[in-house]
């Protein structure tokens, strides 16, 4: 079941981690709210545009899907900004 709450402004950042095609994950900066083990689903040129690295300030609330566990979600359609 969804959660439901207010989006926050959260600075995430993006990783390598194992395998996968690309292998790179967008998580929580350290300092936010949110652990850095919550995975973040959101615009994928956050992946594909930027270097591994690069930190994003978005618009992200936490939810979760029945089996998959709690993360962030963002819709890819929402502008982000860069913060480096």
């Amino acid at each position: 079941m969804a959660q439901h709450g207010a989006y926050k402004e959260v600075i995430v950042e993006t990783y390598r981690e194992g395998g996968g095609i690309t292998g790179i994950h967008v998580r929580p900066a350290a300092g936010q709210p949110f652990p850095q083990s919550l995975r973040v689903e959101c615009s994928k040129r956050l992946i594909t545009d930027y270097p591994v690295g690069t930190r994003f300030k978005i618009l992200a609330k936490l939810t979760d899907r029945q089996g998959e566990g709690e993360f962030l979600y963002s819709s890819y359609k929402w502008k982000f900004e860069v913060v480096r």
